[in-house]
């Protein structure tokens, strides 16, 4: 009997701490703004979103290269986008 009640005392705990909260990713993700999609060349990216502010070489194999705007940071393999992240307030 004890060893039921500190199941059913623990277990429902575990349960509640299952839950995540996606909707606040997805309507963060669509508020950001505007960022090159993956898989965009470089070439495409200058071309719609102007000169970077910074642009960081390419280091490692495959080589990633970093290219920052105002706005946000984008992540090139090669040639191609791979990631592009929006700046938070305040921080650079």
């Amino acid at each position: 009997m004890l060893l039921t009640f500190a199941l059913l005392l623990f277990g429902s705990s575990i349960a509640q701490a299952d839950v995540l909260l996606l909707d606040g990713i997805d309507a963060a993700s669509v508020a950001d703004g505007e960022r090159p999609a993956r898989g965009t060349s470089m070439d495409r990216v200058e071309a719609r979103f102007g000169v970077p502010v910074s642009r960081d070489g390419a280091v490692g194999e495959p080589p990633i290269s970093r290219w920052e705007y105002a706005d946000f940071v984008v992540y090139f393999e090669h040639q191609h986008v791979i990631h592009a992240v929006t700046k938070q307030p305040g921080i650079s």
